[in-house]
This record gives structure tokens, sequence and C-alpha cells, in this order.
């Protein structure tokens, strides 16, 4: 599976912080920047060191370990150390780099999930992290071996992470009827959200209708699910009336929506129409977030337009907005892709002073690039800070500052 979309899936998997709670009703996570450092310790944890330290604690030792770590037997052996468990966000992470880990050893996959099928609590979990590793035939009998709603809810969802789509329709339409479970909310928006993920987002009509019939209320949710779907298809005239939609049903745009289609509109290579929404927020008196303007600068870093990136950072730190890692490695990626040396190193630096480290090959291309500009004393500045930092990949970064001209 390509790192990119494992990436979302994971993402969209840790969102699920109770399967009563839609994703994209909670605010994005920036747990896991797969291809960084990140907020990794200067020294990778021991294995014996899992067993001590609160549970949260545990877990972040657990990830910085299963990172690196490819067999499937000392996954488990980190993940069972460790007494990992989805009762909160980092155990839900830790969980999810490990069953992407395990997605090729389905045996083994098995055995790490199977103590979570024997309870009520944490099988919806389960479910959905079979879906993450695609085996939606196992979160099809983890379902069957205990019906209810929380594990119909995280079957849908698993249909989406395993990307079976279709699955969730039929599931949808079967059953509630025969396993008498009546949908709720999060049961319609997870079916809206895969047909909206997968080219069929006009569904959403015929199902807020029947949701209308039965008395549950469409909320914010469900209007940015559908939102998204709409302009991911570009279809346009279906944006204005979904926004029609939402004002009749009692719904107002606030700032989720707003960054929904912001993001949208960054994502179809349109951020100059993305940022006549954040005109508009300001006039409508809404304050945007750091969200807001990470979609931006990713908008026009894709478009090439690196100025104007460049311009919403530094707007952020004016607003007092704080960027996350994702803003920092995308500024950086195409800074050195445009071969603005000088800004990428800026900004990397800001970076590395909050234990946020680009991915290796974005820093190789920086480093090279500053040589190449004459910058060589900043190269190897850059690089004694990695390796001040992080312990591991020192013997390759040695190597690199080795090969730098005196």
């Amino acid at each position: 599976m390509r790192p990119r979309l494992l990436h979302r899936r994971i993402i969209s998997y840790l969102q699920v912080r109770s399967l009563s709670t839609a994703p994209s009703q909670l605010e994005p996570l920036n747990l896991l920047p797969l291809n960084s450092a990140s907020t990794s310790p200067k020294s990778p944890p021991s294995v014996l060191s899992l067993a001590a330290g609160d549970p949260k604690q545990r877990a972040l030792s657990a990830i910085s370990l299963l990172k690196s770590e490819t067999d499937p037997s000392s996954i488990i052996n980190i993940c069972r150390t460790a007494s990992l468990s989805p009762a909160h966000y980092l155990g839900r992470a830790a969980l999810s780099v490990a069953v992407s880990s395990l997605s090729s050893s389905p045996h083994h996959l098995r055995s790490l999930l199977a103590p979570l099928l024997h309870s009520d609590h944490h099988l919806p979990h389960a479910i959905s992290l079979f879906g993450l590793a695609g085996l939606l035939d196992d979160a099809l009998s983890a379902f069957r071996s205990s019906p209810s709603l929380r594990s119909l809810n995280a079957l849908l969802f698993a249909c989406i992470l395993s990307n079976k789509h279709p699955q969730a329709g039929e599931f949808f339409r079967d059953f509630p009827v025969s396993y008498r479970i009546k949908p709720n909310i999060v049961t319609y928006n997870t079916v809206i959200k895969a047909f909206c993920e997968s080219g069929g987002s006009r569904t959403f009509y015929s199902y807020l209708d029947e949701m209308v019939r039965k008395g549950i209320k469409p909320n914010l949710t469900t209007f940015s699910i559908s939102l998204s779907g709409f302009y991911r298809e570009e279809r346009f005239d279906d944006v204005k009336k979904v926004l029609w939609l939402m004002k009749k049903h009692g719904r107002h745009a606030g700032l989720s929506i707003y960054n929904i289609r912001i993001q949208s509109l960054c994502k179809l290579g349109r951020p100059d129409e993305a940022k006549e929404l954040l005109r508009d927020m300001r006039v409508r008196r809404l304050e945007p977030n750091w969200v807001t303007y990470d979609h931006l600068v990713l908008g026009y870093c894709c478009r090439g337009n690196l100025e104007e990136a460049k311009r919403l950072f530094e707007e952020m730190g004016r607003r007092g907005l704080v960027p996350q890692s994702s803003c920092y490695f995308s500024l950086v990626h195409y800074l050195c892709k445009g071969g603005d040396f000088s800004s990428a190193l800026a900004i990397c630096r800001e970076s590395m002073e909050r234990n946020w480290v680009p991915r290796f090959s974005t820093m190789k291309v920086l480093v090279d690039g500053l040589v190449g500009a004459s910058q060589v004393k900043e190269a190897r500045e850059i690089v004694e800070m990695v390796k001040g930092k992080f312990s591991w990949n020192v013997e390759l970064w040695n190597k690199i500052e080795d090969s730098l001209p005196m």
C-alpha cells in the first residue's frame, strides 16, 4: 500500500475517538508524520522500557519502536509489552502503526487483535483495525460475533478503510433489518461518506430524505461529508445546494465547514478561490485557525506559488496561530523543490526547534541545495542539528557530513 494512502487511512482511524462520534466532527490529529523523525526521542527506547510509565508514555515509546520494526513477532511483542489499548488516542495510534505493518501477515495480525474481540467496548476498534489492514471478511466476522449499533458503525467505517466502499451500502441496507439495529446519525454519516469517497456523492440526497423521514436530524458532519464529495467530483451546483440545505435544516456554516471548503478547493488546484473564502470568513467575523492556513499553504505550494505560501505562513505567526508539523514539512519540501534553499533553511530550523524533522529525502535535498548555493556552513549546521536530536540514521548522516566540502 502506498505510504500516503496508508497515512490518510491511519489518520481517519485515529480520529474516531469514540465510535459514537463521526470522524469529521473531530479536529485533525497530528500524531504520525510517518516519513519523518517527528518528535521521536534522541535515542530509540528499548523493548524492556515499554513496561514502565503510564499508558500514554508506553504508547509513545511503542510508536517509536514500531516505525522501524518489520518482523511480525517483534511487532506483537512490542504491543503486548506496552499493553497497548484503544482506550486512548495514543494507544490507537500505536495499534494502527502495528496493524499497518502486519497487513501482509494476517495470522500475526489476528493474533494481535484477538484480545480486543472479547471486549464489547473494544470490539468496534478491532473491527476498524481489520478494515485498516484490508481484512474486511475478518471485520464482518467480528461484527457478527456481537452485532450492535456501535459494531455496525465500525463495520461501515471498515469498508471505507479497506477501500471497499460499495460493501458499506450493502451492509447498511441489510444488517439493520436482519439484526434489528436502529441506525443513528453516525450510521448515516458513515454510509454517506462511503458513497462520497467513491464517486457517488449524489446518493446524499436520498439518504438525507430518509433521515428526515425517520426523525434523524442531520448535523454539520452530514453536510461537511457531502460538501467534500461534491467538491471532489467538481459538482459546484450541488455544493451550492448543500449550503442551502444546511440553512434549511438550521445548520450554519462555521469554521469546520469553511475549512472543508478551503481544503477541497486547494485539492482541486484552486487556492485563489479558497483564499476568497478566507476573506469571506473575516467579513463574517469568523476567525480562521491553523488548519485553515495549513490547507492554504499546501494549496499554494502545490500550485508553485511559493511566495504566497510563505506570506500565508508568516501571517499565521502574526495572528498568533502555531503551525503544526504538516505545515512545516510541506513548506520545506516545496521550497527545496523550487530551489529556495535559504527560506527552506529558515523554516526547517524553526521546525527542528520544535523537534519536528522533515523526512530524510527532503533533508538530503536541502543539504545538497545549500552546498550548491555555497552555504556549506549552513549545510553542516543542519546535519549537526539532526545528529544532535536524533541518533537514528547517524551513520548515514556521518557519511553525508564527511562528503561535504571543507
